[in-house]
């Protein structure tokens, strides 16, 4: 798949957001990348990059405080050939993406990996 065609999925997977999280954004980007960086391998313990699909990158809204502040915007990364590695189709392929892009705002909003898994996204 062309990134292209990749972006709009995850756009797509924005747009179809509910609007009470949609206005709760700000100061995030969203990237596409092919693989995890060596250096995140490393930091997060992952033998194969093929094994990360995505990445936030930031400081969680539950955990701002009234200092937070005049920083960069948080980042999700996307990895795409991780997520092409793992599907067999363009439809599974956006359903991932999907499914990425929502874990990933999840971490945004603060949710733990365990409470992520538990909500079924």
């Amino acid at each position: 798949m062309d990134k292209i065609t990749f972006e709009r999925l995850i756009n797509t997977s924005l747009e179809n957001l509910p609007e009470k999280f949609l206005r709760k954004m700000e100061n995030i980007i969203i990237v596409v990348e092919d693989l995890p960086s060596r250096e995140v391998m490393l930091q997060f313990g992952v033998k194969n990059p093929r094994h990360l699909l995505g990445l936030y990158h930031g400081v969680p809204l539950r955990s701002r405080g009234v200092r937070y502040g005049n920083v960069l915007p948080d980042k999700i990364s996307i990895y795409k050939k991780s997520i092409e590695a793992l599907c067999r189709t363009e439809e599974e392929i956006s359903l991932k993406v999907r499914e990425v892009v929502m874990h990933e705002i999840g971490h945004y909003f603060g949710m733990s990996e365990e409470e992520l898994r538990n909500a079924k996204i």
